[in-house]
């Protein structure tokens, strides 16, 4: 079967799964996007490496890492291999002393070890040719323009209406309480605001 390579492109809001995300895939040689729909946590784990975020003790993916690091086991590819009722399945492929071993994973916790081991994600030519939508010139930015003025942080105003002082504050308070989602939300705007060097 033909293998297609992706690579992480976003994670949006849902706009058919109330509370959910959308885990946006792209095509590494061409203009598809794969959109996967997970759940908050899921999104949270993946966000805070995206975003590159320290949390205080290692969340699961973090230790599935270290525990493999310590051990020699590397993770050396992310297979998105089947798409079952509109559930994507995946497969991690790993290896520890040249001997290679596959194991069944959701995709989005495969994604999330994907981001932390840097390692490549790829699916089939058939679950893109399912499920993979083809983007047009101009569709990309208006979508995430779209998705960024439907995001917050659960405040009363939204991130582009606070000051810099209290963008600071927020971002605080939502590393504290451990809202990654919204911490990085804060974080992009405060970077926004930084004179470029």
């Amino acid at each position: 079967m033909e293998k297609v390579e992706l690579r992480f492109l976003r994670i949006t809001y849902s706009h058919t799964h109330a509370g959910a995300y959308a885990l946006i895939l792209s095509e590494v040689k061409g203009d598809r996007r794969l959109p996967i729909i997970i759940g908050g946590v899921e999104a949270q784990a993946i966000a805070i490496q995206v975003e590159n975020i320290k949390p205080a003790r290692p969340l699961t993916h973090d230790l599935f890492k270290n525990i493999s690091d310590t051990l020699g086991v590397n993770l050396k590819e992310v297979v998105i291999n089947d798409l079952v009722e509109g559930i994507f399945h995946a497969k991690l492929i790993i290896e520890q002393n040249g001997h290679e071993v596959e194991i069944d994973a959701r995709s989005s916790d495969a994604i999330a070890l994907a981001l932390r081991f840097d390692c490549p994600i790829s699916t089939y030519e058939f679950i893109l040719s399912a499920a993979g939508l083809k983007v047009e010139e101009g569709d990309e930015s208006e979508s995430e323009t779209a998705s960024e003025e439907g995001s917050g942080t659960g405040g009363s105003k939204p991130p582009s209406a606070m000051t810099l002082e209290e963008l600071q504050a927020e971002l605080e308070t939502a590393l504290e309480s451990e809202d990654y989602e919204g911490a990085s939300k804060l974080r992009d705007e405060i970077k926004r605001r930084e004179p470029s060097n």
